[in-house]
Protein backbone atom coordinates (compact mmCIF):
# COMPACT_ATOMS: atom_id res chain seq x y z
CA UNK A 1 0.00 0.00 0.00
CA UNK A 2 1.25 3.49 -0.87
CA UNK A 3 2.46 5.51 2.08
CA UNK A 4 0.46 8.74 2.11
CA UNK A 5 1.39 11.70 4.31
CA UNK A 6 -0.97 14.68 4.63
CA UNK A 7 0.23 17.92 6.23
CA UNK A 8 -2.15 20.70 7.26
CA UNK A 9 -0.55 24.13 7.65
CA UNK A 10 -2.01 27.55 8.31
CA UNK A 11 0.01 29.80 5.97
CA UNK A 12 2.61 29.58 3.24
CA UNK A 13 6.07 29.22 4.90
CA UNK A 14 4.83 27.20 7.90
CA UNK A 15 5.41 23.99 5.97
CA UNK A 16 9.05 24.78 5.26
CA UNK A 17 10.00 26.00 8.74
CA UNK A 18 8.32 23.25 10.72
CA UNK A 19 8.21 20.21 8.46
CA UNK A 20 10.37 20.91 5.41
CA UNK A 21 12.96 18.21 6.04
CA UNK A 22 10.25 15.66 6.81
CA UNK A 23 8.39 16.48 3.62
CA UNK A 24 11.53 16.32 1.50
CA UNK A 25 12.65 13.03 3.02
CA UNK A 26 9.37 11.21 2.52
CA UNK A 27 8.88 12.64 -0.96
CA UNK A 28 12.38 11.43 -1.93
CA UNK A 29 11.60 8.00 -0.47
CA UNK A 30 8.56 7.68 -2.73
CA UNK A 31 5.75 8.41 -0.28
CA UNK A 32 2.79 10.45 -1.42
CA UNK A 33 3.15 13.83 0.29
CA UNK A 34 0.16 16.17 0.20
CA UNK A 35 0.24 19.69 1.64
CA UNK A 36 -2.98 21.49 2.50
CA UNK A 37 -2.58 25.18 3.33
CA UNK A 38 -5.52 26.87 5.04
CA UNK A 39 -4.92 30.49 3.98
CA UNK A 40 -2.74 32.43 1.56
CA UNK A 41 -1.11 34.40 4.40
CA UNK A 42 -2.48 37.75 3.32
CA UNK A 43 -1.58 39.48 6.60
CA UNK A 44 2.04 38.38 6.96
CA UNK A 45 4.61 41.06 7.80
CA UNK A 46 6.66 41.78 4.69
CA UNK A 47 10.42 41.78 5.20
CA UNK A 48 11.89 43.11 1.90
CA UNK A 49 11.35 46.87 1.67
CA UNK A 50 10.72 46.80 -2.11
CA UNK A 51 7.70 44.56 -1.56
CA UNK A 52 6.06 46.40 1.31
CA UNK A 53 3.69 48.16 -1.06
CA UNK A 54 1.78 44.91 -1.57
CA UNK A 55 -1.82 44.98 -0.37
CA UNK A 56 -3.12 41.95 1.55
CA UNK A 57 -4.70 40.55 -1.59
CA UNK A 58 -1.53 41.11 -3.58
CA UNK A 59 0.57 39.58 -0.82
CA UNK A 60 -1.63 36.48 -0.78
CA UNK A 61 -1.06 36.08 -4.50
CA UNK A 62 2.68 36.66 -4.12
CA UNK A 63 2.95 34.14 -1.30
CA UNK A 64 1.11 31.59 -3.43
CA UNK A 65 4.02 31.82 -5.86
CA UNK A 66 6.51 31.53 -3.02
CA UNK A 67 4.75 28.41 -1.82
CA UNK A 68 4.90 26.83 -5.26
CA UNK A 69 8.66 27.42 -5.38
CA UNK A 70 9.09 26.04 -1.86
CA UNK A 71 7.17 22.88 -2.70
CA UNK A 72 9.33 22.40 -5.79
CA UNK A 73 12.45 22.68 -3.63
CA UNK A 74 11.06 20.00 -1.30
CA UNK A 75 10.09 17.70 -4.15
CA UNK A 76 6.39 17.95 -3.31
CA UNK A 77 4.00 18.24 -6.23
CA UNK A 78 0.62 17.85 -4.48
CA UNK A 79 -0.41 21.11 -2.85
CA UNK A 80 -3.92 22.40 -2.25
CA UNK A 81 -5.45 25.40 -0.52
CA UNK A 82 -8.23 24.29 1.79
CA UNK A 83 -11.51 24.91 -0.02
CA UNK A 84 -9.61 26.46 -2.92
CA UNK A 85 -7.24 29.44 -3.02
CA UNK A 86 -8.66 32.36 -1.08
CA UNK A 87 -11.59 30.45 0.45
CA UNK A 88 -10.44 31.50 3.91
CA UNK A 89 -8.30 34.52 4.68
CA UNK A 90 -5.39 34.98 7.08
CA UNK A 91 -6.76 35.94 10.52
CA UNK A 92 -3.77 37.93 11.77
CA UNK A 93 -2.28 37.58 15.23
CA UNK A 94 -4.51 36.74 18.18
CA UNK A 95 -6.47 39.69 19.58
CA UNK A 96 -6.34 41.88 16.47
CA UNK A 97 -9.50 43.21 14.76
CA UNK A 98 -8.70 40.99 11.76
CA UNK A 99 -9.80 38.02 13.89
CA UNK A 100 -13.39 39.27 13.50
CA UNK A 101 -13.35 39.38 9.70
CA UNK A 102 -16.05 36.92 8.56
CA UNK A 103 -13.76 35.89 5.69
CA UNK A 104 -10.93 34.79 7.97
CA UNK A 105 -10.07 31.22 8.88
CA UNK A 106 -10.56 31.86 12.60
CA UNK A 107 -14.24 32.51 11.83
CA UNK A 108 -14.63 29.46 9.60
CA UNK A 109 -17.26 26.90 10.51
CA UNK A 110 -15.16 23.97 11.73
CA UNK A 111 -17.47 21.31 10.32
CA UNK A 112 -17.58 23.02 6.92
CA UNK A 113 -13.81 23.34 6.73
CA UNK A 114 -13.35 19.80 8.06
CA UNK A 115 -15.62 18.43 5.35
CA UNK A 116 -13.36 20.04 2.74
CA UNK A 117 -10.30 18.50 4.36
CA UNK A 118 -11.96 15.12 4.83
CA UNK A 119 -12.51 14.93 1.08
CA UNK A 120 -8.76 15.34 0.56
CA UNK A 121 -7.94 12.77 3.24
CA UNK A 122 -10.15 10.24 1.48
CA UNK A 123 -8.81 11.10 -1.97
CA UNK A 124 -5.18 10.59 -1.01
CA UNK A 125 -5.89 7.75 1.45
CA UNK A 126 -3.80 9.47 4.10
CA UNK A 127 -2.27 7.10 6.62
CA UNK A 128 -0.56 9.90 8.54
CA UNK A 129 -1.84 13.43 9.26
CA UNK A 130 0.46 16.17 10.59
CA UNK A 131 -0.60 19.58 11.88
CA UNK A 132 -0.28 21.59 15.13
CA UNK A 133 -1.31 20.88 18.70
CA UNK A 134 -4.43 22.36 20.30
CA UNK A 135 -2.53 25.58 21.05
CA UNK A 136 -1.49 25.94 17.43
CA UNK A 137 2.18 25.49 18.40
CA UNK A 138 2.44 29.12 19.50
CA UNK A 139 -1.11 30.44 19.82
CA UNK A 140 -1.81 31.90 16.37
CA UNK A 141 -5.56 31.69 15.69
CA UNK A 142 -5.07 30.13 12.26
CA UNK A 143 -2.81 27.46 13.73
CA UNK A 144 -5.34 26.69 16.46
CA UNK A 145 -8.09 26.49 13.87
CA UNK A 146 -5.95 24.25 11.66
CA UNK A 147 -5.69 21.80 14.56
CA UNK A 148 -9.44 21.90 15.19
CA UNK A 149 -10.28 21.40 11.54
CA UNK A 150 -7.71 18.64 11.02
CA UNK A 151 -8.83 16.77 14.12
CA UNK A 152 -12.48 16.98 13.08
CA UNK A 153 -11.62 15.79 9.57
CA UNK A 154 -9.66 12.94 11.15
CA UNK A 155 -12.76 11.95 13.10
CA UNK A 156 -14.91 12.13 9.97
CA UNK A 157 -12.60 9.79 8.10
CA UNK A 158 -12.22 6.99 10.60
CA UNK A 159 -10.09 8.45 13.37
CA UNK A 160 -7.24 6.42 14.80
CA UNK A 161 -8.44 3.31 12.99
CA UNK A 162 -7.71 5.00 9.67
CA UNK A 163 -4.73 7.32 10.21
CA UNK A 164 -2.12 8.35 12.74
CA UNK A 165 -2.31 11.98 13.85
CA UNK A 166 0.74 14.03 14.85
CA UNK A 167 1.37 17.53 16.15
CA UNK A 168 4.56 19.41 15.31
CA UNK A 169 6.70 19.76 18.43
CA UNK A 170 9.93 21.49 19.40
CA UNK A 171 11.70 20.05 22.47
CA UNK A 172 12.80 22.84 24.77
CA UNK A 173 16.37 21.57 24.95
CA UNK A 174 16.61 21.54 21.15
CA UNK A 175 15.10 25.02 20.91
CA UNK A 176 17.68 26.37 23.35
CA UNK A 177 20.52 24.88 21.33
CA UNK A 178 19.07 26.19 18.06
CA UNK A 179 18.90 29.70 19.51
CA UNK A 180 22.68 29.88 19.98
CA UNK A 181 23.95 32.17 17.22
CA UNK A 182 27.46 32.66 15.85
CA UNK A 183 29.20 35.75 17.18
CA UNK A 184 29.04 37.41 13.76
CA UNK A 185 25.38 36.60 13.09
CA UNK A 186 23.28 39.28 11.40
CA UNK A 187 20.34 38.20 13.54
CA UNK A 188 19.35 39.19 17.07
CA UNK A 189 19.84 36.57 19.79
CA UNK A 190 16.75 35.18 21.50
CA UNK A 191 17.01 36.07 25.17
CA UNK A 192 13.62 34.80 26.32
CA UNK A 193 13.78 30.99 26.29
CA UNK A 194 10.04 30.40 26.44
CA UNK A 195 8.45 28.16 23.86
CA UNK A 196 8.77 24.58 22.86
CA UNK A 197 7.44 21.61 24.78
CA UNK A 198 8.96 19.50 27.56
CA UNK A 199 11.30 16.99 25.98
CA UNK A 200 9.29 14.06 27.30
CA UNK A 201 6.23 15.15 25.32
CA UNK A 202 8.01 14.41 22.05
CA UNK A 203 7.16 10.93 20.80
CA UNK A 204 8.67 11.00 17.32
CA UNK A 205 11.96 12.18 15.85
CA UNK A 206 12.42 12.29 12.09
CA UNK A 207 15.97 12.41 10.77
CA UNK A 208 15.87 14.63 7.71
CA UNK A 209 19.44 15.89 7.99
CA UNK A 210 20.15 14.69 4.47
CA UNK A 211 17.44 17.07 3.26
CA UNK A 212 18.43 20.19 5.18
CA UNK A 213 19.65 21.85 1.98
CA UNK A 214 16.22 21.32 0.42
CA UNK A 215 14.55 22.74 3.52
CA UNK A 216 16.78 25.84 3.44
CA UNK A 217 16.04 26.32 -0.27
CA UNK A 218 12.32 26.13 0.49
CA UNK A 219 12.68 28.66 3.28
CA UNK A 220 14.58 31.03 0.98
CA UNK A 221 11.67 30.77 -1.48
CA UNK A 222 9.50 32.49 1.14
CA UNK A 223 11.37 35.75 0.74
CA UNK A 224 8.59 37.97 2.06
CA UNK A 225 8.56 36.14 5.41
CA UNK A 226 11.94 34.55 6.08
CA UNK A 227 15.56 35.69 6.06
CA UNK A 228 18.08 32.86 5.67
CA UNK A 229 21.79 33.23 6.43
CA UNK A 230 23.68 29.96 6.07
CA UNK A 231 21.89 27.48 8.31
CA UNK A 232 20.29 30.22 10.42
CA UNK A 233 17.06 32.10 9.80
CA UNK A 234 14.80 34.77 11.23
CA UNK A 235 11.32 36.11 10.63
CA UNK A 236 10.32 39.77 10.65
CA UNK A 237 11.30 40.08 14.34
CA UNK A 238 14.94 39.35 13.33
CA UNK A 239 15.28 36.80 16.15
CA UNK A 240 17.62 34.13 14.81
CA UNK A 241 17.86 30.39 15.25
CA UNK A 242 19.31 27.44 13.41
CA UNK A 243 17.23 25.60 10.85
CA UNK A 244 17.07 21.93 11.78
CA UNK A 245 17.25 18.86 9.60
CA UNK A 246 15.85 16.78 12.46
CA UNK A 247 12.17 17.49 13.13
CA UNK A 248 10.01 16.49 16.06
CA UNK A 249 6.41 15.46 16.63
CA UNK A 250 3.98 14.40 19.31
CA UNK A 251 1.67 11.54 18.39
CA UNK A 252 -1.91 12.38 19.39
CA UNK A 253 -3.35 8.97 18.53
CA UNK A 254 -2.44 5.82 20.51
CA UNK A 255 0.91 4.27 19.72
CA UNK A 256 4.38 3.43 20.90
CA UNK A 257 6.70 6.31 21.87
CA UNK A 258 10.20 7.00 20.50
CA UNK A 259 9.27 6.45 16.88
CA UNK A 260 11.72 7.19 14.10
CA UNK A 261 9.24 6.83 11.25
CA UNK A 262 5.83 8.50 10.88
CA UNK A 263 4.60 5.42 9.05
CA UNK A 264 5.71 2.85 11.61
CA UNK A 265 2.66 0.60 12.12
CA UNK A 266 0.46 3.18 10.38
CA UNK A 267 -3.17 2.16 10.14
CA UNK A 268 -4.58 1.76 6.63
CA UNK A 269 -6.82 4.65 5.61
CA UNK A 270 -10.53 3.99 5.26
CA UNK A 271 -13.41 6.22 4.70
Amino acid sequence: MERSLLLVHAHPDDESIGTGATMARYAAEGARVTLVTCTRGELGEIIPAPLRHLTPGELGEYRTGELARACAALGVSDHRFLGGAGRWRDSGMMGLPDNDDPRCFWQADVDEAAAELAAVIREVAAGVIVTYDANGFYGHPDHIQAHRVAWRAHELTGGAQAAKFYAIAMPRSVLQDAARLPADSRFTPITDRFGGVPDDQVTTTIDGTGYLAAKLAAMRAHETQIMVDGEFFALSNNLGRRALGTEFYTRLTPGEPDERDLFAAAAPATG
